[in-house]
């Protein structure tokens, strides 16, 4: 199992971006999947997470301008920023627990971190 990340860039304050998160290999379901964020010198700390029904959590510092998804067909998860900030910016991280086979527990994924920086 892999878990991409993509969509990552350099944005102007008050611009957009949208990351996609896609897992592949043998997968046999997906539970909660979250975007993490770490920026230099900081903790990672959790952005926003969606479970597999659909319910979503968001950080105080990103509610209301980003908004969590997930395509269950296409086993990708989106994070759409609006409103960036210069405190956005950092390396951003996506996590899945994923069932490989019907009979295993969920295992802990990580994607590779893409990069967001909002700088003028």
């Amino acid at each position: 199992v892999q878990l991409q990340a993509s969509g990552g860039g350099l944005v102007q304050p008050g611009g957009s971006l949208r990351l996609s998160c896609a897992a592949s290999g043998s997968i046999f379901s997906i539970n909660a999947t979250g975007w993490y964020r770490q920026a230099p010198g900081k903790q990672r700390e959790l952005v926003a997470v969606i479970s597999s029904g659909g319910s979503t959590h968001y950080a105080d510092s990103v509610k209301g301008r980003f908004t969590i998804s997930r395509d269950n067909a296409k086993n990708t998860v989106y994070l759409q920023m609006n409103s960036l900030k210069p405190e956005d910016t950092a390396v951003y991280y996506c996590n899945a627990a994923i069932k490989p086979v019907w009979y295993m527990r969920p295992y802990d994924y990580w994607g590779q971190g893409t990069q967001v920086t909002v700088s003028s």
